[in-house]
């Protein structure tokens, strides 16, 4: 069974944020990390995980990107807070 995950990625100082969709969390967060992956993420320095979800369709995890990206900050913060309230690098625990 195939697992797809929606992320969401920050700087040090979470105040930049990045979605994206992944059939390969553990190494999408490290072509992240190592600025393997040239634009938005590597310009901002956006390298740590915050939140992410877990489906098995990637269907739902492409829709589910889409409507993340279409909130407003204050939204998706309040989402990191009520999984990662100390927005700690979760990259570890994978």
């Amino acid at each position: 069974m195939k697992e797809y995950y929606v992320y969401i990625l920050t700087n040090k100082f979470n105040n930049v944020m990045y979605i994206g969709v992944t059939n390969d969390l553990v190494r999408r967060v490290y072509e992240h990390k190592n600025k393997l992956v040239e634009g938005f993420t590597s310009k901002y320095n956006v390298d740590k995980l915050v939140y992410y979800e877990q489906t098995s369709s990637v269907e739902a995890a492409i829709e589910r990107e889409k409507q993340l990206k279409g909130w407003k900050r204050d939204k998706k913060n309040a989402l990191v807070e009520s999984f990662n309230p100390e927005w700690k690098d979760l990259s570890a625990d994978l």
